[in-house]
């Protein structure tokens, strides 16, 4: 927990999120319509996502099937019954004049995360809710100087709106959840968690308090669409609040938008309140009831999900909890991992390769791991030729960057450019008699206890071998030598 300093003392900071996750499925909710991003607009738009009149909504059992599925990943209630409402509410891109949702009876009911913290501690924050819903069209403002269009591609896409307890409390503590339960959603194949495309959305809602006080009026931000953005309108909302607290205001319960260039929040509207959307069960839509058996199968059938994968990665791969905890947090790297490190490969070293050079060199490309010129297969091979001693670590990475260059396997590149390990103790020892011989003082001076000039006979030798002697070798025939 972080507190805010403020002029009359320490502040604690309330944070409660609801993500609207957009299922992954072929159609809409309630339609036949594609849900694929990127079409023109109003091209994907089925009669009854445009509410012409006479047309009735046909629940999507996939989109259904999802929900679930996400609910036993946040190890959640399955609500064996639920209803859908209407939300009642008017805007240009909401043909209908109402959203279908869940309010008093959702699909899932209490689940939880659990967030890894510094120094190897952890919280669990609480899940209130899993709802579905459909999604709304969106409004466009740049495409006349004077007028708004509506594009209602997205009208009618489903939706998981996930609800957290209020129990974050700070902007970091908030970007680990939200990373955390996108890795879970991807992992499940329940939400792409494409947070730039919009599949990923987040409501967060602040308060600010005196430590142990109850919990004070809080705003809501609408529609942050990066973790970077949600952890910066935490952190300005937050010290605005204890502002206007500490010169003796009141904090109006209010909706509020982000602006990222400004870095601050700012007033949409007033807090709308349950009451103000006037839900009622949608009289076209059965209450939803779920076979029990059903649900056991989706059950059974859960991969395996980012806890259980690092408990097995620290078990079976003699990993360290922070090792274990990167490479599981996408669903590729960890896969990724696993591939390099079959045939008994060193997992460590396997880690080390995979967290440090790869990750580097997808940095520097601003490629994803599976568009990588260096595979698992390739990866795996420069580890063999280093296992092996037909290469140094030293020359493993300039082979590295040869193989993202070009794309060959590192046997091929060290074929090429000569670069294959000198391990013949013979001609090494003679390489060494040589430089022992010429260089006198320094023999005395490793004689006479000088245990660093033994890096300079290494230093000498690598010259002489190009870089390419055993550098474990070196040292065992050097020390010999002298």
């Amino acid at each position: 927990m972080s507190l805010i300093q403020g002029t009359s003392g320490e502040w604690e900071v309330v944070i409660g999120l609801e993500v609207h996750a957009q299922a992954i499925t072929r159609s809409k909710l309630f339609s036949g319509a594609a849900t694929a991003y990127g079409a023109e607009p109003n091209a994907q738009v089925s009669l009854v996502d445009a509410a012409m009149p006479g047309m009735l909504p046909v629940l999507n059992r996939a989109a259904v099937e999802q929900a679930v599925k996400t609910g036993l990943g946040l190890e959640a209630e399955i609500k064996l019954h639920s209803v859908f409402e209407r939300k009642n509410y008017f805007y240009p891109d909401l043909p209908q004049g109402y959203q279908i949702s869940q309010y008093q009876e959702p699909i899932v009911g209490e689940g939880r995360v659990v967030i890894d913290l510094e120094a190897g501690d952890s919280r669990e924050i609480g899940i209130e809710r899993l709802h579905m819903e459909q999604d709304a069209g969106k409004s466009l403002h740049d495409r006349h100087p004077s007028k708004s269009h509506v594009d209602l591609n997205r009208a009618g896409v489903p939706l998981m709106e996930i609800v957290t307890k209020p129990d974050l409390r700070s902007a970091e503590e908030t970007g680990l959840f939200l990373r955390k339960l996108r890795s879970i959603l991807r992992y499940l194949e329940t939400c792409d968690g494409n947070m730039e495309e919009g599949s990923m959305r987040c409501d967060v809602n602040v308060s600010v308090r005196k430590p142990g006080d109850d919990l004070g009026t809080r705003c809501e931000i609408k529609n942050v669409n990066s973790i970077r953005f949600v952890q910066q309108a935490i952190d300005y909302e937050a010290k605005r609040q204890v502002r206007v607290k500490e010169a003796g205001g009141e904090i109006e319960q209010e909706t509020r938008l982000f602006d990222p260039d400004r870095g601050e929040t700012r007033p949409m509207r007033s807090k709308e309140e349950a009451h103000d959307y006037r839900y009622f069960p949608d009289p076209d839509l059965l209450p939803l009831d779920l076979d029990p058996a059903w649900v056991e199968e989706l059950r059974a059938a859960l991969p395996e999900l980012p806890d259980a994968r690092k408990a097995r990665f620290v078990g079976d791969y003699g990993l360290s909890a922070y090792d274990a905890g990167v490479l599981v947090a996408e669903k590729e790297t960890a896969e990724f991992f696993e591939s390099v490190v079959e045939g008994g490969r060193d997992p460590k070293v396997a880690a080390n390769w995979l967290t440090g050079e790869v990750f580097s060199a997808l940095n520097r490309s601003g490629l994803d791991l599976a568009e990588a010129p260096v595979d698992a297969e390739g990866l795996g091979g420069l580890l063999d030729l280093i296992g092996d001693g037909t290469i140094s670590g030293r020359m493993a990475k300039e082979v590295f960057d040869a193989m993202w260059q070009s794309g060959k396997s590192a046997a091929a590149i060290v074929e090429e450019r000569g670069l294959k390990q000198i391990s013949d103790s013979g001609e090494i020892e003679a390489i060494i008699a040589a430089i022992v011989a010429d260089n006198p003082g320094q023999v005395e001076q490793y004689k006479g206890g000088n245990e660093k000039v033994i890096g300079w006979f290494v230093g000498q030798v690598m010259k002489a071998t190009q870089g390419k002697a055993n550098p474990k070798l070196v040292n065992e025939l050097l020390r010999k030598a002298l």
